[in-house]
């Protein structure tokens, strides 16, 4: 890379850093909960939205129906807390839900594992994001104002912090995060103060909204149907549960244990949270809408384009602390903040999994590597054009993108508790200690029913959000599996085609003879020193191949060759249709039908230049000739560079390059090794 692109990149990622510096260091539990729980804990900020605004189709009337949703996500909440605490101690390698999947139900729900994770890592992303600036709006107007380019810049900062390596900080997580918790807390307490004791009367700006609703007075069925999608909706508040299990290894010892304290902190913070908004939305008579400039009316005038409809969180916290003040402030910029890093959450989790899955050889192998900073930079980039993409496509809107978002969780939350079920089958069969088969028992008995609800709660989510956008996931995981089956065959075909044979081969085989032909085109420097270099090769046959393009040229090659009498034989080739690739492309065929067993090595002169732009100028005959003969069995091309002054030239540029060193690639270590180093005898 030249100078010119390096300081930038050393600036933005920084100095590169050598393979033994990679190490992990060992959270605690007060450091891990916000590390890995920051993505559920967040999810409260926009799940309790969702809800309402399902249940608006119905108008205000239904609203009533969202205490008995939010208890029906606490108890999901609780099973799959329950479910994933027996994953950590099953699995603590860190493998999540793939790796339970792809052992205990075989390699094809593994994929399919993955793909639902991969696919949940770019919303998390997407999500987060959004859901981010819409909070942040409520208190900045030109943010929601710009949702894209604002989404973009921040998805493009997450992008440089990963990329630089940053490791999960606890002051880079936990500040934010429990900020956002005490935030939340301070508002459900000060909110419960002054509606229980003082008395209070708490009124959302939205209070006096009345919400046109869509269908009017809507039984059975398609009242059924309505609160089913609002519950399913307001499962996103489960999005991130699985994070803890895919973190184990991070956690100190004992690692289970404290995975499985976090676990149950991580649940009954976000079930209290969750729970304690969707009550204030209630007593604050929050108003949502799905179409809010049509559906949401004011004095019987709709409000129309220009409104701009906040987040459940926002509105209550300016009914509880007012508008502008300084805790409504810090926390609109706390919830804004601990969105972000929630999404930060997937940068860790995508390339990782990435990394697996290539090694598993079900995605390119240049996902698998580290880069500069010991971080998997071709998954983050990919991870962040990935969900970039997406809030350019659904402008950066929360509401459309939560519809595709947990379609993926629920496959993987049902897929990973059905392998722990067969992983406590198989263990079963094998105890014989009447403890530890109790102990199995009990927690098979919590997966089962883990795997029930949440196989129950996925059925839902596919029928009530299928056809708005659900149907969206579900396409992006199958791309993902026959993308990673296409992949996985491909490599499984190219290993067994270049495996090494136990005995002799053809390929092991010395060949025969090895006719070497020259390609030239006039006599000059370049032409001599490939001919020179094929001499030494001493092959069996030699001979300079010319193509007869221009008559008038191709006379006065053959007279020079004579005028020089050089000693190797000259064959020109004629092309009446003035080509030249496909001559020496049928005249080398034809040497190995001859003598199949013989090895035919074309010797190619060519320039090297300084300049890009003299690429363009030179070498192009050799490029597609080397291009068309790498498809030919039995040839060898060789390359006989010849560099003009201008290589010269770049040469002198590289060696500067060399020299030189970014702003910080350079430590000279502790100042006791200085003198030592500058102490020793020479």
């Amino acid at each position: 890379m030249s100078k010119l692109t390096d300081v930038p990149k050393r600036i933005l990622i920084g100095r590169a850093l050598r393979s033994d510096r990679l190490g992990e260091t060992l959270l605690p539990k007060r450091i891990a909960l916000p590390v890995f729980a920051s993505d559920p804990l967040s999810s409260v900020a926009y799940a309790p939205g969702e809800v309402l605004l399902v249940l608006s189709i119905a108008g205000v009337s239904a609203y009533h129906f969202s205490p008995w949703i939010a208890v029906a996500v606490v108890v999901l909440m609780f099973t799959v807390v329950a479910s994933y605490r027996q994953n950590v101690h099953a699995y603590p390698s860190g493998g999540g839900d793939y790796e339970v999947a792809n052992t205990n139900l075989g390699p094809k729900a593994g994929l399919t594992v993955a793909s639902a994770l991969l696919v949940d890592y770019v919303l998390t992303v997407a999500v987060s994001i959004s859901s981010g600036i819409e909070n942040l709006g409520s208190a900045v107007p030109f943010v929601v104002e710009h949702k894209v380019l604002c989404a973009t810049a921040v998805i493009v900062l997450l992008t440089l912090m990963n990329l630089r390596g940053v490791k999960e900080s606890g002051s880079l997580f936990a500040i934010p995060t429990y900020v956002f918790v005490a935030g939340v807390f301070v508002m459900i307490a000060w909110g419960a103060f002054r509606g229980l004791v003082l008395d209070d009367t708490m009124r959302a700006p939205t209070a006096d909204y009345q919400i046109k609703p869509e269908h009017q007075g809507l039984a059975g069925f398609a009242l059924v149907f309505l609160l089913l999608r609002a519950f399913s909706s307001g499962c996103a508040a489960l999005t991130g549960v699985e994070a803890i299990s895919n973190g184990v290894p991070a956690f100190r010892k004992p690692k289970s244990k404290n995975a499985a304290s976090t676990l149950a902190a991580m649940g009954l913070l976000a079930v209290t949270m969750f729970c304690g908004i969707i009550a204030l939305a209630a007593v604050t008579k929050v108003r949502m809408a799905e179409n809010p400039a049509v559906d949401l009316v004011h004095n019987g005038v709709a409000l129309g384009s220009d409104y701009v409809q906040n987040p459940v969180i926002s509105q209550v916290a300016e009914a509880v602390f007012g508008k502008g003040s300084f805790l409504f402030i810090v926390l609109a910029a706390a919830t804004a903040l601990v969105l972000f890093l929630a999404a930060n959450t997937a940068y860790n989790g995508f390339p990782l999994l990435g990394s697996i899955l290539a090694q598993d050889r079900y995605l390119p192998r240049q996902l698998h590597t580290r880069g500069d900073r010991l971080a998997f930079s071709n998954g983050i980039v990919l991870l962040a054009g990935a969900a970039g993409l997406l809030v350019w496509i659904y402008g950066a809107d929360s509401t459309r993108l939560i519809q595709l978002y947990i379609v993926g969780v629920f496959v993987s939350f049902t897929l990973s508790q059905t392998g722990m079920v067969r992983h406590w089958n198989r263990h079963l069969a094998a105890e014989k200690d009447q403890a530890k088969r109790r102990h199995m028992v009990r927690s098979r008995a919590i997966n089962a029913f883990g795997a029930f609800f949440t196989g129950l709660v996925l059925i839902v989510v596919l029928v009530t959000k299928f056809t708005h956008g659900a149907w969206v996931a579900l396409l992006g995981m199958v791309i993902f599996y026959a993308t990673m089956t296409a992949i996985r065959k491909h490599y499984d075909r190219v290993a067994a085609e270049i495996a090494a044979p136990e005995g002799p081969s053809d390929d092991s085989v010395r060949p025969s003879r090895v006719h070497s032909v020259v390609l030239i085109s006039k006599i000059h420097r370049p032409t001599l020193r490939a001919l020179a270099y094929a001499k030494l090769m001493r092959s069996d046959t030699l001979e300079a191949l010319s193509v007869n393009v221009d008559p008038a040229e191709t006379k006065s090659l053959r007279a020079e060759w004579e005028r020089r009498g050089i000693d190797v034989p000259l064959k020109i080739l004629d092309s009446p249709y003035r080509e030249v690739t496909r001559p020496v492309i049928e005249y080398v065929k034809s040497l190995r039908k001859e003598s199949p067993r013989d090895a035919v090595s074309v010797i190619i002169p060519e320039y090297v230049v300084g300049h890009w732009y003299e690429h363009l100028l030179h070498n192009q005959s050799a490029l597609r000739l080397k291009g068309r003969l790498l498809f030919t069995p039995g040839v060898m091309v060789t390359s006989v560079p010849y560099q003009l002054q201008s290589s010269e030239a770049a040469k002198n540029r590289a060696r500067r390059r060399q020299e030189w060193n970014a702003p910080g690639a350079v430590r000279r270590g502790p100042a006791e090794e200085r003198t030592k180093e500058s102490s020793t005898p020479t």
